[in-house]
């Protein structure tokens, strides 16, 4: 029996999620949902991502993302355990370019930690995001589908993934 896939998120699949899709007080299925989801080992989101939403780079509105984020019940689910691998790290910020500066490097934010996460496990780990692939961009201005694709990880869009695991605002546990 093949193992399930875990989908890693963005951090731009919560944020896009709550601000023009899935609003927590217009849509609260979907947050249900995703911690459901998560509870089973489906979906997951790296610390380093996590971090990224919760504190926004230190410049977070405190709004209910925020403070769903920073419920201890929420991270316990959501968070995914795992240590990123430091050498999976190197592999991905390379793989944008191998002579990126420092300030290159800073603007990638913590995408090459959330790549590294699906690249310890590429065959059963699914990078989750809303940036669309764009070929012709180049360094640190490379978007996740076309540096997954370089690394052989699997992405997809946001929708996709509800798609494939079967969302609707009427589930059921």
């Amino acid at each position: 029996m093949a193992a399930k896939k875990l989908y890693l998120l963005d951090a731009n699949v919560l944020i896009t999620a709550n601000r023009d899709y899935y609003p927590m007080g217009m849509v609260p299925e979907f947050w249900d949902w995703l911690l459901h989801m998560a509870k089973a080992g489906v979906i997951k989101m790296p610390l380093e991502t996590y971090e990224e939403v919760r504190d926004g780079g230190g410049k977070a509105k405190k709004d209910d993302l925020v403070e769903w984020l920073n419920s201890d019940d929420v991270r316990k689910v959501l968070e995914l355990p795992d240590e990123v691998q430091l050498p999976l790290v190197g592999k991905v910020v390379e793989s944008y370019s191998p002579d990126l500066d420092d300030a290159e490097i800073e603007q990638l934010g913590r995408d090459p930690f959330l790549i590294a996460h699906a690249l310890a496990d590429p065959k059963n780990r699914v990078v989750v995001s809303i940036e669309t692939s764009a070929p012709g961009k180049k360094r640190a201005n490379r978007k996740v589908p076309d540096v997954c694709k370089d690394n052989g990880v699997e992405c997809c869009n946001t929708f996709a993934m509800l798609k494939l695991l079967g969302f609707s605002t009427k589930w059921k546990l």
